[in-house]
């Protein structure tokens, strides 16, 4: 027979966390810009949720600067960013002052205005699954979730402790997923803005026919992969 006391260590460890398409998991927290109330306080805003090991380290201090000298084009977009790592709140408020005096790749005087969460006691980590013990468990993984302004998960990007997030990426996706709901087309491999777009596929035979025979507007490589231009 199976150890009880193995299961029941097993059942703890399994990780929980939201999905594409599942309502983001609300909570209050206290940042590093006050309290916020999630997503009731970001309604009608795309959201980048992200969360970091730990203060004061190499990575994560890139990463940061890289976030917040972008986070004027991330508002163009209509689009906030929000941080979060299992440290507290005075930690975080002497590690985004710290990043003022630092100066690397062209930025520096960076001002980190965007809101960093509190959670010592990791119940934000949790509800979504930014906790994995065989990388740490006293420290959250580099996750990234794309929150819509319904509040839905759109995307989830997970990377290693290790690695560092390509923002670009990250402000590619947003577009994209913008780019589908305002047009309701998909976007190709290696897709940027500006990029042709993809149809959506025909879904009756006479559609599929009619498009082999009638490409205007369109290029088709076959009846069910056509594109068009990017309207911008």
């Amino acid at each position: 027979m199976e150890d009880k006391n193995s299961m029941s260590d097993e059942t703890e460890n399994i990780i929980s966390m939201p999905l594409i398409g599942d309502d983001a998991p609300s909570f209050t927290a206290i940042t590093t810009q006050g309290k916020v109330d999630f997503p009731k306080d970001y309604k009608g805003k795309w959201v980048i949720l992200f969360s970091h090991p730990s203060d004061f380290t190499p990575v994560c201090t890139t990463e940061f600067m890289t976030f917040a000298s972008m986070a004027d084009e991330f508002k163009d977009m209509n689009t906030e960013l929000i941080g979060l790592s299992i440290d507290s709140l005075h930690s975080h408020i002497a590690w985004l002052r710290a990043i003022k005096n630092y100066e690397w790749k062209e930025m520096k005087n960076i001002d980190v205005k965007f809101p960093v969460i509190e959670d010592l006691k990791m119940d934000v980590a949790r509800k979504y699954g930014m906790i994995q013990p065989k990388q740490s468990d006293t420290s959250a993984v580099r996750a990234v979730f794309i929150i819509d302004p319904k509040g839905k998960i759109r995307s989830i990007l997970y990377y290693p402790q290790s690695t560092g997030r390509n923002m670009q990426e990250i402000k590619r996706m947003i577009a994209a997923l913008q780019k589908a709901d305002d047009e309701k087309v998909a976007t190709p491999a290696n897709w940027m803005p500006g990029d042709d777009v993809i149809v959506p596929p025909a879904n009756t035979c006479e559609m599929a026919e009619e498009r082999t025979k009638n490409q205007e507007g369109m290029n088709c490589l076959d009846w069910y992969l056509c594109f068009k231009k990017d309207k911008k």
